[in-house]
C-alpha cells in the first residue's frame, strides 16, 4: 500500500497547521531515517519505502482507504510530544 502523494501534502498540511508539533516532527523523521540516507539521492533524511510500506500494512492492513492516516500522524505526533514531556 504506497502511501499517495495527496495524503503525504495533507500530513504536512496537518503538521504545519499546529507549531507545537513541528519539533517533535522533526525528531520522529530523524529516528526513522534511512540509513545512509546522505550517499543516494534525493539526500533526505527519509524513511525507507520499504519500512514505509510495511508500517501501513500493519497499521492498516490491505485496504486503500489512506483518509485517515493525517489523523493518525497527528494523534502519534501528540503523543510523543506528551511522553517526552511526561518523562521531564
Amino acid at each position: 500500500m504506497p502511501v499517495d502523494k495527496k495524503v503525504i501534502l495533507q500530513i504536512m498540511a496537518e503538521v504545519v497547521r499546529r507549531p507545537h508539533l513541528w519539533i517533535t516532527a522533526l525528531r520522529q523523521i530523524w529516528r526513522i531515517r534511512r540509513t545512509g540516507w546522505y550517499r543516494k539521492p534525493p539526500f533526505l533524511p527519509i524513511p525507507d519505502s520499504s519500512y514505509l510500506k510495511f508500517r501501513l500494512l500493519t497499521a492498516y492492513g490491505d485496504g486503500d482507504d489512506q483518509q485517515r492516516i493525517s489523523v493518525d500522524v497527528v494523534t502519534y505526533l501528540e503523543w510523543c510530544r506528551n511522553w517526552r514531556s511526561a518523562g521531564e
